[in-house]
């Protein structure tokens, strides 16, 4: 995958602590976490459970006349990404070769949820509340609003699905299939995944700790992240802006378990040799890791394992971001690149937000505090259910 560099010309996001990569970064350096109180929806179960909420309407700002609520997450993010890359300065037939790559898990199921309770509760089809149901939704939505009509794909490999969708985008870029691709994330909370989380006993009551010795699960998020991917020669040409390099793509399956990653972290391992291999780069050149670390037992323990198999005892700074923005599921890998792109500009590696004392038996130390380190190359990795494994890394682009 992702065979020759790639210019990030433009960045959206959209989160539960901020909704621009200023507003993300400056967060970040207070150590602000996005965890709070659930507002969407009651959840007897599971409400009182502290989720990462994207606060406000993302509907006032994505310029869709519908659509589900990660449909209009996606299209917040993809619409400032593009506007930070100019890309809507291209004429009209160079802008038929810019693609559109994105990743989700559940799409419009929010939506679907609140057909079936209108059902129960009052026996009135609503179909019109299915119609942003598919997947495929926040692309097509994406592409809608932007007036793009190049290659497009929907990826859903579970919490790599925003990884994946960068990679697909970059393999896009080499094979000629497209000069641009909007690429990223984006899933919305929703029932299924704040009741099936809660249902698995393993969200943590008192919010996610990565590493922690103490962690005792996950926290949920939502929002959306979109990364405007260009082959170096259409960027400069152009004269975009270049924020950073990819410099190569991996990912691997464990095919273990549906929910559980392989204990020995072999599969995550797997997806960092390769995109390092792609990147033509040895292990020592990494100077960040933004672990996938969502704060369970297995799974941290696994990624853990994974690092030092691959770094032995020379592991990077390493810091999981996810009680910043919560477990954003198809939207993690993406949020977590333009984290890694961040801290690539300003020379800062994030917090471990959370932790409290190092777990021991995992072997790695986290960055407990943000703070200046010299980073030149990042790697970003993302686990998910059933085995998906994605790693990405990055480049400063001076």
């Amino acid at each position: 995958m992702c065979r020759q560099r790639v210019a990030v010309t433009g960045l959206g996001i959209v989160s539960a602590v901020g909704c621009s990569p200023a507003a993300v970064w400056a967060a970040i350096e207070r150590e602000a976490s996005g965890l709070g109180a659930l507002s969407l929806f009651p959840s007897q179960r599971c409400g009182h459970i502290p989720v990462a909420e994207v606060r406000g309407e993302p509907a006032d700002r994505s310029g869709l006349r519908s659509g589900s609520r990660t449909d209009h997450l996606a299209a917040c993010a993809a619409r400032d990404a593009f506007a930070q890359a100019a890309l809507e300065a291209l004429p009209e037939a160079l802008r038929r070769q810019v693609g559109v790559v994105l990743g989700t898990t559940t799409g419009g199921i929010l939506d679907s949820e609140a057909f079936l309770e209108r059902l129960l509760a009052q026996g009135e089809l609503a179909p019109e509340l299915l119609r942003h149901h598919p997947p495929a939704s926040p692309a097509e939505a994406v592409a809608g609003a932007l007036d793009l009509v190049g290659f497009r794909a929907t990826v859903s490999t579970a919490c790599a699905s925003g990884a994946t969708a960068i990679a697909v985008a970059c393999d896009a870029l080499a094979a000629g299939e497209a000069d641009a691709v909007l690429a990223g994330g984006a899933d919305s909370l929703s029932r299924l995944t704040v009741n099936g989380f809660g249902s698995l006993l393993n969200v943590a009551a008192d919010g996610c700790r990565p590493f922690d010795a103490g962690r005792t699960g996950l926290s949920l998020g939502e929002g959306a992240a979109v990364l405007a991917l260009e082959t170096e020669q259409h960027a400069r040409e152009r004269g975009a802006p270049i924020l950073a390099w990819i410099l190569g793509c991996g990912s691997s399956c464990d095919a273990y378990h549906a929910t559980a990653p392989r204990p020995d972290g072999s599969g995550a391992a797997a997806a960092m040799r390769a995109a390092l291999a792609v990147a033509q780069l040895e292990p020592q050149a990494v100077d960040y890791v933004n672990a996938h670390g969502t704060g369970t037992r297995d799974n941290d323990l696994a990624e853990g394992l994974a690092l030092r198999a691959v770094f032995g005892d020379r592991v990077p700074a390493v810091s999981s971001t996810k009680r910043f923005f919560g477990h954003t599921l198809a939207a993690a890998g993406a949020i977590e690149a333009v984290v890694c792109i961040l801290a690539l500009e300003h020379q800062r590696v994030p917090a471990n937000l959370g932790l409290r004392q190092a777990d021991p038996e995992i072997g790695i130390h986290p960055v407990p505090h943000t703070c200046d380190a010299q980073v030149r190359v990042a790697l970003s990795n993302s686990l998910g259910f059933g085995g998906s494994n994605g790693s990405i890394v990055l480049a400063r682009a001076s």
